[in-house]
């Protein structure tokens, strides 16, 4: 081959290859980086929507809560923190329901009978539907621990997502400012509360606890009738207005009202040593 034949095919080469940087780069390149930008503002994800029954047969769709706040919450009857977090969501659902809001139960127990149970016990007042047969979890990303908790706003973007258990106060702030808001529009600045408001709980007894965050298993049925009745004819100091036994039902993450209960628990033992 020539020099003036090497030099041409040279040329053809270097044009060959500028030509497909320049394809990769329009058609595949530019693109994605161009897309990036658009990705990231989406701050706030749209919920995935889901269609279910709920634990007593009834349909359930996220879409039918369009233009309302929604807290989704992944829990569970054998779930300790849950159980102290649930009495918070029922008066939540109580005071800003007739606003706009709306709480969804997704349980991931295996059998619905403890749930419907669970239900009326507690007299639950929002819809609950069984996780462990539908991919609602796997919708949100999967559920790693419980509970977890979404709010979504009346935008049905997600606002926030809270692992844990937390008092009812520290969704009420945020509640209100997604009540604020036009169901047209995404919200700009939203701040999620963050992680105060946790509710701790130190032993499962605790957790489960028919008075929220005091260990009353040695106490038989009559015992804890007695107890619970000294709770009540006791109020609570922390500004609530309601008896200790009140406080506690309503408000577990209330470290005022669980320290009397413990004082009345420990005055209640030494009054019956047997227990």
């Amino acid at each position: 081959m020539s020099k003036q034949n090497k030099i041409i095919l040279v040329l053809v080469v270097i044009a060959v290859v500028i030509g497909g940087l320049y394809l990769v780069n329009r058609y595949w390149i530019a693109p994605v980086t161009a897309a990036r930008p658009q990705a990231s503002s989406g701050k706030y994800p749209a919920a995935p929507d889901f269609s279910v029954t709920d634990i007593f047969g009834q349909k359930l769709s996220l879409a039918d809560y369009r233009g309302k706040v929604v807290l989704l919450d992944f829990w569970a009857t054998w779930c300790g923190p849950c159980r102290v977090e649930i009495p918070g969501f029922i008066q939540l659902q109580k005071e800003y329901g007739p606003q706009g809001f709306q709480i969804i139960g997704i349980s991931m127990d295996d059998d619905v009978q403890p749930v419907r149970e669970f239900y009326k016990q507690f007299g639950m007042n929002y819809p609950v539907a069984m996780g462990s047969d539908t991919r609602i979890s796997e919708l949100y990303g999967g559920i790693i621990g419980l509970p977890t908790t979404f709010l979504i706003g009346r935008d049905g973007r997600i606002y926030d997502k809270v692992p844990g258990a937390v008092d009812a106060e520290r969704f009420a702030a945020e509640i209100k400012t997604l009540l604020a808001a036009s169901p047209a529009e995404a919200v700009k600045n939203f701040q999620p509360a963050g992680a105060s408001g946790n509710i701790e709980v130190e032993t499962p007894a605790e957790a489960n606890s028919p008075v929220p965050g005091v260990d009353v298993s040695k106490l038989s049925k009559v015992e804890l009738q007695r107890y619970k009745d000294q709770l009540s004819k006791q109020n609570c100091d922390c500004g609530c207005k309601f008896n200790v036994l009140q406080c506690r039902t309503n408000d577990p993450s209330c470290g005022v009202s669980r320290e009397l209960a413990k004082s009345q628990l420990e005055k209640f033992q030494k009054a019956n040593p047997r227990i």
